[in-house]
């Protein structure tokens, strides 16, 4: 190699942080919970949650019909309430909204169903403030035995392995499962994506990653324990196979807006106000 060793010092250096960013503050983490009926399961989520390290937690309830309000408001939770329900993307909507709004630095999802082990914020906040990645999801797929004896019904399995195999090809990326329902993102991905023109529906979640792709954003994923049992939230299997459609879709105007077929709201820059 040629220079002297302060110049191939200088050179390393530079390649170094290319390749991995420097860290990054993010002093605000605020955990946002989508909830719909979950009276059985809030509490033992919500003790599981890293309290040292997260500023706030907001619940959205999206009209249920127990006592979700009531314990969430015990808790000690900054809790909204929809007077109808919105749908999960509609929910989602207004959980980031008012974490942005309540000065959040990053957001981590998290389902009030106990579904997702909530001890994985920790790990997955490390990892952005570690400048790693703007996006971080939480695996339920680390080997095929663990997703099925979790409970995953075995043909969920089967479509999600699918799915997730066509959107790692379509959008270039490397994750090990696309569908899952714990996220963390930072505030510029939060103000960057148009998340208010996607669905009100489960297909908010494929929309918002093909536009975090678009974006540039780099999107990661760590191993997390799933449970499912009768109080965790799950969509049938009719509804799972409008959501197939609705990822098939959210990836073919993906692919027509890169070869500029296409010009949709969805892929433009957010304009929100400060």
């Amino acid at each position: 190699m040629s220079g002297s060793p302060t110049d191939r010092t200088a050179r390393v250096a530079g390649t170094l942080d290319a390749i991995a960013p420097p860290p990054r503050r993010l002093d605000r983490i605020v955990v946002v919970m989508p909830a719909y009926n979950a009276e059985a399961t809030l509490e033992r989520t919500f003790r599981d949650l890293p309290m040292d390290l997260v500023g706030e937690v907001i619940l959205v309830d999206d009209g249920s019909r127990d006592r979700t309000v009531e314990i969430a408001q015990r808790l000690g939770i900054t809790t909204i309430r929809h007077e109808r329900n919105t749908g999960y993307g509609g929910n989602q909507k207004t959980c980031y909204a008012q974490a942005l709004a309540r000065g959040a630095d990053a957001v981590v999802m998290v389902h009030p169903d106990y579904q997702y082990d909530a001890r994985v914020v920790a790990a997955m906040v490390t990892i952005l403030r570690g400048g790693i990645c703007d996006v971080v999801l939480g695996s339920r797929i680390r080997t095929r035995r663990e997703a099925l004896d979790s409970g995953m019904p075995a043909w969920k399995y089967v479509a999600n392995r699918g799915l997730t195999f066509l959107e790692n090809v379509v959008l270039g990326q490397n994750v090990g499962d696309f569908h899952t329902g714990m996220r963390a993102y930072t505030r510029a991905v939060l103000e960057t994506i148009p998340f208010e023109r996607n669905s009100d529906d489960f297909v908010f979640d494929t929309q918002f990653l093909v536009q975090a792709v678009h974006f540039g954003f780099r999107i990661g994923d760590v191993p997390v324990p799933c449970r499912y049992f009768k109080e965790a939230s799950s969509i049938n299997f009719g509804r799972s196979v409008r959501y197939g459609f609705g990822t098939l879709a959210a990836l073919g105007r993906f692919e027509l807006q890169r070869l500029g077929l296409l010009r949709s709201p969805a892929f433009e820059r957010a304009e929100r106000r400060p």
